[in-house]
């Protein structure tokens, strides 16, 4: 564990003070090693704690004693692996991982059921959980820049979900499930192997407005030729309130010149 020094030489009671009345700790920049134990002293009164951009390598399983924290932002460190303990977070609503070391994601990350974004993107997963599918109020699903072969088929059972973040990965199959998804309404799949997409899309996913698949083996012909194309497009001009230039959709490598579909 370790402790931080102050940037403006504010003493550290009054940033304890500070801390523990806003409920807001945030120390990006820190050069931080390792987790500073004043943080996790103040327990219940942390509701926002961000510790982008540090040296941080492990998350302490005493992390659990944050158990109001909402919002956990730990972007452009070290870490390798989130505590097992993970799921006691009950009052978590934000996740955000990116720029780390994850090789795995724990089980446990499905018994974070507030939790409505999750951003994991720039790490080295090669899959993800199938306890993903009990997150049913997620709202944003980010795992961009990844190393992932495919998508569990229980992210179906998220619900809620509206916006779906998987480019650059290796990514060759959208599962079937993602046809549950009714609120979905930006699926983006830049710089994958996706050579088909579900066949019922377009169609069961009513409200989707935005699917982004550049430099993607998948040919534009095959996606016109899907039910449900016209009533997608109905619903992109009506977003963007513009014409669609099909000189520039149409490519010969596929959907990977200016189709933001």
């Amino acid at each position: 564990m370790g402790c931080c020094n102050s940037k403006n030489g504010e003493s550290s009671a009054t940033r304890l003070a500070r801390w523990r009345s806003t409920g807001i700790v945030a120390l990006r920049d820190s050069k931080l090693k390792a987790f500073p134990n004043e943080v996790l002293d103040l327990e219940k009164s942390v509701r926002t704690l961000d510790l982008t951009h540090n040296r941080l390598v492990e998350i302490p399983t005493e992390i659990n004693k944050l158990i109001n924290m909402q919002r956990l932002i730990l972007a452009d460190n070290l870490i390798e692996r989130l505590p097992m303990n993970l799921g006691k977070h009950q009052s978590l609503k934000v996740m955000m991982m990116d720029a780390n070391r994850l090789t795995t994601l724990p089980d446990e990350l499905g018994q974070l059921v507030r939790l409505e974004q999750l951003s994991i993107s720039g790490n080295l997963l090669t899959s993800l959980p199938e306890t993903l599918g009990s997150l049913r109020n997620l709202v944003l699903l980010n795992v961009s820049n990844n190393k992932l072969s495919s998508l569990p088929e229980s992210v179906g059972s998220c619900y809620s979900l509206e916006e779906l973040q998987a480019n650059e990965n290796q990514i060759d199959e959208i599962p079937a499930s993602v046809c549950n998804l009714v609120n979905l309404k930006s699926l983006c799949l830049n710089s994958n192997n996706v050579q088909k997409i579900p066949t019922n899309l377009l169609k069961a996913c009513r409200s989707l407005q935005n699917i982004s698949l550049h430099s993607n083996p998948i040919s534009m012909e095959q996606f016109q030729q899907m039910e449900g194309f016209q009533d997608f497009e109905a619903r992109r001009k009506r977003k963007f309130d513009k014409q669609i230039d099909s000189n520039v959709m149409i490519s010969s490598k596929g959907l990977d010149e200016g189709v933001d579909l």
